[in-house]
């Protein structure tokens, strides 16, 4: 309990201290504008692989995505679906269940393509669609960000870092809402989670050639 606490504090005072939004510069400028791994072509395929893809990978989803839009190109054939036939659809994905269930709610309370919501607000309304997901949706189809992503790579590099802790996505979105400012939010969760992905591997990361080493709890401990 004594070393969790000193953890906890060393954290809390290295939040404090490091000016966060100087030291995610060269952060930024690697993977600043990059696009998604998800391999959509409008905002519709955007939603849809956004929700197919929690808890699966985006390779995979990119790959159910090549049939699943050969069948339901626009949001209005998706709405003329039957839940069973988004589920034969969708069988390889993970929770396709639940999924199914999302996708033909969803595609029948927004209708059309052109009618997809923008805002947070809007978008977390519409079933299967959180914060997180929200976020890459705003964040991919251009409009201001209203948070940052948190996916399952930033809720374990940003604690490593030291910009956050604990492994809450919403409470780790709050803290790296505190210390960048609010024209870097759409980059930076998406610039941590491509670190994730490259570099900051769950077992052996590749900490030397890391551009956030010099601020890094993990890489000093």
């Amino acid at each position: 309990m004594i070393k969790f606490t000193l953890i906890i504090e060393s954290n809390s005072k290295h939040i404090m201290e490091t000016n966060w939004s100087k030291s995610f510069e060269p952060l930024l400028k690697q993977y600043w504008k990059r696009k998604h791994p998800l391999d959509y072509a409008n905002r519709y395929q955007l939603v849809v692989m956004v929700i197919l893809s929690a808890q699966d990978s985006d390779r995979h989803i990119n790959e159910v995505a090549k049939d699943f839009f050969k069948t339901y190109p626009t949001m209005s054939d998706l709405a003329k679906a039957s839940v069973e036939d988004i589920q034969r659809e969708i069988s390889t994905v993970r929770n396709f269940g639940n999924k199914s269930n999302w996708l033909s709610k969803l595609a029948n309370a927004v209708g059309e393509d052109s009618k997809i919501p923008t805002t947070m607000e809007e978008l977390t309304k519409l079933p299967g669609i959180g914060r997180k997901s929200a976020n890459v949706i705003i964040r991919e189809s251009g409009y201001d960000a209203e948070g940052i992503i948190v996916d399952l790579h930033v809720v374990r590099v940003a604690p490593r870092l030291g910009v956050a802790s604990g492994t809450n996505p919403e409470k780790i979105e709050k803290q790296l809402m505190s210390v960048l400012p609010k024209e870097k939010w759409n980059e930076a969760g998406m610039a941590i989670s491509f670190l994730g992905r490259e570099i900051c591997r769950p077992t052996n990361p590749k900490c030397s050639v890391c551009v956030m080493n010099s601020v890094c709890n993990f890489y000093k401990s």
